[in-house]
């Protein structure tokens, strides 16, 4: 997909990987771009910044993601581009209360099925439509310390599978952005970062170019940390192999009996 002259929508645009898109896009020469976030001020923020307009929505919402959709149509005319970018990192463990578990399922997974359930038969009708939904590495090599993280980022890349193969034929395409750790406010907690930052941390204007190129491609995959394919690879080809070394590095990043 080339950016130049597309409708597009962002969510989670109030700051740091979403932010960094809306910018980006804009550079690439996009017509027009929604922002959309939970934080009005922050959304305002980049609207300020790049230019667009602002939406707040809560994308674990189904009716938030359908006003979102509809107005932005209205406003714009069709969306070419759905970026379902709103992430959020929480329930370490099994042990994490219920309520952090569907907060993460809410947010990390349905946020793209109420987006692809409302756009996909538009999409549709007029010959196709483009998704960019952000997941993780996470949820191809799994998060040390992040339990419900890591099992609804591997949701979502199996939600963004399911509507690639179901679609493909009518002209829908779907890319999913899988970084390792990227300097956003989830990562700023140096805890919650350790496992993610193994191999650095990137910065969202870095990722912005990756995705530019991805899209360009029109890749399934977007993987801004090249290491994550081998990473990927490595799990394949031999995963008892693979879960031993992630229990390693499990007991270096936080302790536990050997």
């Amino acid at each position: 997909m080339d950016i130049k002259g597309k409708n597009i929508v962002v969510t989670g645009a109030g700051s740091g990987i979403g932010r960094a898109l809306v910018g980006r896009f804009f550079a690439e020469g996009a017509a027009h771009i929604v922002s959309v976030d939970i934080n009005e001020a922050n959304v305002q923020e980049t609207v300020a910044l790049f230019g667009g307009t602002a939406m707040t929505a809560n994308v674990a919402a189904e009716a938030d993601m359908k006003r979102v959709i509809e107005d932005s149509e209205n406003e714009m005319g069709a969306i070419e581009l759905f970026c379902s970018n709103a992430g959020i990192g929480m329930g370490p463990s099994e042990q994490s209360p219920n309520e952090e578990w569907q907060m993460s399922w809410d947010v990390n997974v349905m946020s793209h099925v109420y987006a692809a359930r409302h756009l996909v038969p538009q999409m549709i009708e007029r010959g196709g439509g483009y998704f960019l939904n952000t997941a993780s590495a996470a949820g191809l090599l799994n998060q040390i310390g992040g339990a419900a993280y890591g099992v609804t980022k591997h949701a979502a890349i199996g939600f963004g599978e399911w509507l690639a193969l179901t679609y493909a034929h009518q002209g829908i395409k779907v890319s999913m952005l899988c970084p390792q750790a990227v300097r956003t406010a989830m990562t700023a907690d140096a805890e919650t970062a350790k496992a993610a930052s193994v191999d650095g941390m990137m910065e969202p204007e870095e990722l912005a170019e990756a995705v530019v190129k991805g899209l360009a491609k029109e890749s399934f995959l977007i993987l801004p940390h090249g290491e994550v394919a081998q990473y990927m690879r490595n799990k394949t080809d031999d995963y008892d192999r693979w879960i031993g070394g992630m229990n390693r590095l499990q007991l270096r990043l936080y302790g536990g009996a050997e």
